[in-house]
């Protein structure tokens, strides 16, 4: 069994690239809507909501745990992988993308106040930097898009990005983020995004391998904290659409 977790539902957007390339196993879905957002939290706060949330998957049976948030991955997954003895994968911003695909191009990062103040981001965008990247810290957007407040999403979209136009790269440093591709492009166009679904899938695959982790038919358990219902409709509506 593989555990997923998130500081709500958006994680669904690399759940979705899991499922599409590792159809055959049982997984957990953690959506931890309750503490959300994660990105105003303190690291001893994550640490101690993280921690709890690894314990519970790995008490369910889980034999690999996937962090699909940026916030908690690049500030506790070190604590994380110290802590327990098993396989932890973290997702994280896709800059080295953009250093391996378009270099060159004017690129935005967004993200949470959290992952764009970790050491952790500050050592990747200092690795990769094309020097024509400016970096946004996008707070309460990741809140809205989680309670689907969509006219909300577009005014926050229209106040804060418009500045930004004639970017051609958009490094998406949240989970949640690729769920409003759409509305982002209706303010700066046609450009390129960027996410780490992709680098964590890769990572996933090569996992199950190293551990044997033996395929079974599928099946999803989803698990919300705040115990909302319209939380899991939402996430399964979002993972069956193209």
């Amino acid at each position: 069994m593989i555990g997923i977790f998130d500081s709500g539902i958006g994680g669904v957007t690399v759940f979705k690239e899991i499922k599409k390339e590792l159809p055959n196993y049982k997984y957990i879905y953690y959506s931890d809507s309750y503490n959300n957002p994660y990105g105003e939290k303190s690291r001893q706060e994550l640490e101690m909501i993280t921690s709890n949330i690894v314990k519970y998957l790995i008490n369910q049976g889980c034999k690999i745990i996937v962090i699909a948030c940026n916030t908690a991955s690049t500030i506790c997954k070190e604590y994380l992988r110290d802590r327990y003895d098993i396989p932890i994968i973290a997702i994280e911003p896709a800059y080295k993308m953009v250093y391996d695909y378009n270099y060159s191009g004017k690129t935005l990062i967004l993200g949470t106040k959290g992952t764009l103040n970790s050491n952790n981001f500050k050592e990747l965008y200092h690795k990769y930097d094309n020097h024509n990247t400016v970096i946004y810290e996008c707070n309460g957007l990741a809140n809205l898009i989680e309670n689907n407040k969509q006219e909300e999403i577009v005014k926050y979209l229209n106040d804060n990005l418009k500045q930004f136009l004639g970017v051609s790269n958009v490094v998406l440093g949240c989970t949640h983020y690729p769920l409003i591709k759409k509305e982002i492009k209706d303010v700066l166009g046609n450009v390129n995004f960027f996410d780490g679904s992709k680098g964590v899938v890769k990572q996933l695959k090569k996992v199950t391998q190293e551990i044997n982790l033996e395929e079974s038919n599928y099946s999803l358990k989803f698990i919300d904290t705040s115990n909302d219902l319209k939380k899991e409709d939402r996430f399964l509506e979002i993972l069956k659409a193209s």
